[in-house]
């Protein structure tokens, strides 16, 4: 099933390079992956792309090997269209209390990994706290203050949604940012 494409997208889609490096976002999901891809722009960086990958509605919910192979088909798709420098994937969160969904995303992300490394691009983790607090100067931020700031940084019209396009969009801008700053 092909990526959607959201709304937020502005700037030119496609694969021809006008700019600079090209960041792939992406938070990771086996029903509902986001990504987004950012290209470092002369005074800011601008979204080139952003939307969802979505499982086949229409298959079961268990059937975990089409949901991994839908999954690792998109991404190839947007790998190879857009040609990102780098991909950036939110680090693996486990609570005591879901460990189910923890070993959910570790599928989502391992294929995802595998997408990369075919491809040749190199991955970052980043975990939400460090995301948040790159994004807003506050590692426990809530959701609308990093879309409220990943709106105003990226000159976006509208609030970065849903909450997994965002998502991607702001563990891409903490990669642009952790490249620009002094360590």
């Amino acid at each position: 099933m092909p990526p959607e494409h959201t709304e937020i997208a502005h700037g030119a889609v496609g694969s021809n390079r006008t700019l600079g490096q090209r960041i792939l976002g992406i938070d990771p999901g086996l029903q509902i992956t986001g990504y987004a891809i950012i290209e470092v722009g002369l005074q800011k960086p601008i979204v080139r792309e952003a939307g969802l990958i979505r499982s086949d509605e229409g298959r079961s919910p268990s059937d975990m090997a089409y949901r991994v192979l839908n999954l690792y088909d998109s991404i190839l798709g947007v790998l190879d269209q857009f040609r990102p420098d780098s991909v950036v994937v939110e680090q693996l969160y486990a609570h005591y209390q879901h460990p189910r969904t923890a070993i959910l995303m570790a599928h989502a992300r391992g294929v995802i990994f595998l997408a990369a490394a075919q491809r040749q691009v190199p991955v970052t983790s980043y975990n939400a706290t460090r995301v948040k607090k790159t994004i807003t100067g506050n590692g426990r931020a809530p959701k609308d203050q990093v879309q409220r700031t990943i709106q105003r940084e990226l000159g976006l019209p509208d609030l970065p949604e849903p909450p997994d396009v965002a998502d991607a969009l702001a563990v891409a801008l903490c990669h642009y940012y952790a490249q620009r700053l002094p360590t």
